[in-house]
């Protein structure tokens, strides 16, 4: 797997992001304009067209990332409007994207844990990356992410980490911050706290669940264009999620109905084995081995296997994250047969 260091200013970060994954990024693009045709009867000229909706919102609030992004833009040799519409896939999507992910928290007394499988197409698998950053102001950030989007899942020197679970309901807002780089603000920030006052702040432009977490334990957000609502961990110290929403939001923000048959089953599924093994304590192992989990239930696992139908949904990397160690074991591919395993430390 490309393994990308980045230090200096935003566009240092992103020029050194797009020169070494170039080929990736390249293939990324392929991948997304040829998924946004078929799922959303967009070409990719109109995708970039749609993506520039963001841009005044972004320049005027996020500067660093415009920066980071025409960095990455410069350095891949694409043009930096490719760039912004793989960071905002989401938002363009409109729901038609079903990438379907398990994810949990666990602070208990021998630790916090934060974890997911993330599931998407398997055609993307070449394309993801292990990204390094370290900031001018000495933060370090390392996460897996897919090559040219600057935010995704992972964590930083401060032990402060996040996940992420698609959901869909109807809306999106163009001067809210895009999913992925609401996901690179938790990786930006100093504490679990620090990161739901950013995002409460902005608002994020798109549904999706980012759970936050850090040494103190993990937080739920379920956001849409409309509202973010958070999700406290039970009395066990433990946060679950799927793909659907579990708290209530305003009147009008409107879901998709159980767009994916097994985010219940999953969501069931997981609550099942962690009532299982909470007795005996939070650790990286036990949680790891709960992410190894095959029983089928709606056509579907938390360690989920592609079926014949071609572009259909698999676990594309494991993670697990120590966020009092602050570091993660990372399984690509399927768990249960990894492809590679790697160690983050920021």
């Amino acid at each position: 797997m490309l393994q990308i260091k980045c230090t200096g200013s935003p566009h240092s970060i992103g020029l050194q992001h797009g020169k070494t994954a170039s080929l990736e990024i390249s293939r990324s693009i392929t991948f997304y304009a040829s998924l946004f045709l078929k799922l959303s009867k967009l070409d990719w000229p109109a995708v970039t067209q749609l993506a520039l909706k963001y841009q005044p919102y972004l320049s005027e609030n996020w500067p660093q990332y415009v920066s980071e992004m025409e960095g990455v833009a410069e350095g891949a040799g694409v043009k930096y409007e490719d760039i912004l519409a793989l960071n905002v896939r989401t938002e363009i999507a409109f729901g038609a994207f079903s990438d379907g992910c398990t994810a949990l928290s666990w602070k208990g007394e021998s630790g916090s844990v934060l974890a997911q499988n993330w599931d998407w197409n398997n055609d993307q698998l070449p394309n993801m990356v292990c990204l390094k950053i370290k900031k001018e102001d000495r933060l370090s950030i390392e996460m897996i992410t897919e090559a040219g989007i600057i935010g995704k899942i992972g964590l930083n020197s401060k032990g402060v980490g996040c996940t992420l679970n698609a959901l869909k309901a109807k809306g999106v807002s163009f001067t809210s911050l895009p999913c992925h780089l609401a996901l690179r603000t938790v990786m930006e920030s100093s504490s679990r706290a620090a990161a739901i006052s950013t995002l409460e702040a902005s608002g994020v432009a798109s549904s999706c669940h980012i759970l936050v977490a850090d040494a103190t334990g993990g937080t739920g957000l379920e956001c849409t264009n409309e509202d973010i609502v958070k999700l406290e961990m039970n009395a066990d110290g433990i946060v679950t999620h799927t793909n659907h929403m579990i708290v209530q939001h305003k009147e009008t923000v409107i879901e998709a109905e159980d767009w994916l048959p097994d985010t219940r089953f999953r969501l069931e599924r997981i609550g099942e084995l962690l009532d299982g093994v909470k007795e005996k304590g939070v650790s990286v192992e036990t949680v790891e081995r709960l992410l190894l989990d095959e029983k089928v239930g709606c056509g579907a696992s938390i360690c989920r296997s592609e079926t014949e139908v071609k572009g259909s949904l698999a676990t594309l990397f494991s993670i697990v994250m120590d966020l009092e160690a602050k570091t993660a074991k990372v399984s690509m591919g399927r768990p249960v047969a990894p492809v590679e395993k790697l160690i983050l430390s920021p």
